[in-house]
């Protein structure tokens, strides 16, 4: 088999998660270039809608779908749009998640239990819908958990988004090996510090290049550093790969965040 035709992504139907922005929005027009009808789910659908026709206007196929990923009946929902209008769901991507910014002693029950709900029960919601269907079809599918490199190390007055990521990784491994009988692989990217619209202001500061400074590459991520380890595990190229967690981080870990 070529090595192209082991990325492309033809014929299949890929689910984004927080695709309203960020490395959701990145991933879902990646993914569609790989030749993927894309599923673009979110709470904010005017912004999916305007990403839909970008995506439509370079030759791809995308729809957007409502989706808030603390609420059953909406994941249900998406589900149910996305297999109406573009088959069932082949490849699935969790990346809706949110930070939490307070000390330990500062975090109320109400922000642990958000973020929780979001980054953690919201994998498990949407991963459990998804490969509910895809066991169903006797095809499978690839379901990518997005983590953080937060998710193996600590930083201060994360807490709860630390937890949250390391659930995650946990959950993946979980995931993986009880999904292997249908044919279902489940793996994680764990990014590190990458340049997005939310902290585009804080790499110009003192503290953003001290961060800097302690990347091994010298450098935040871009966005399309995650094209790769995102094609390869929603692809044949990565077909023997399941309970794997890719970091993409510019060496970060090996310092320490």
């Amino acid at each position: 088999m070529a090595m192209d035709k082991r990325f492309s992504l033809a014929g299949q139907t890929a689910l984004v998660t927080g695709a309203s922005s960020g490395l959701g929005a990145h991933f879902a027009s990646v993914l569609a270039d790989a030749g993927a009808k894309v599923v673009l789910a979110a709470r904010r659908v005017d912004r999916l809608e305007v990403l839909a026709r970008d995506i439509a206007a370079k030759g791809g196929s995308a729809m957007a779908v409502a989706l808030d990923v603390t609420d059953g009946n909406s994941v249900t929902a998406a589900f149910d749009a996305a297999e109406a209008k573009c088959g069932p769901v082949t490849i699935l991507i969790n990346n809706a998640g949110v930070p939490s910014h307070s000390p330990f002693l500062g975090v109320s029950p109400d922000e642990w239990r958000s973020t929780l709900a979001v980054n953690l029960d919201g994998v498990f919601a949407v991963g459990r819908e998804g490969a509910a269907r895809m066991s169903k079809t006797g095809k499978g599918g690839a379901i990518i958990n997005i983590a953080s490199i937060l998710g193996f190390a600590i930083a201060k007055t994360l807490a709860p988004y630390c937890a949250s990521k390391a659930a995650v990784i946990s959950l993946t491994k979980s995931m993986a090996l009880e999904l292997a009988r249908y044919s279902i692989r489940v793996n994680a990217i764990a990014p590190g510090y990458f340049s997005t619209e939310i902290n585009a202001g804080f790499l110009d500061t003192d503290a953003g290049k001290a961060m800097v400074a302690r990347i091994p590459l010298r450098r935040f991520g871009n966005l399309p550093d995650l094209d790769g380890p995102l094609l390869l595990l929603a692809s044949d190229a990565g077909r023997f790969m399941t309970g794997s967690v890719l970091t993409v981080d510019g060496g970060q870990l090996v310092v320490g965040v």
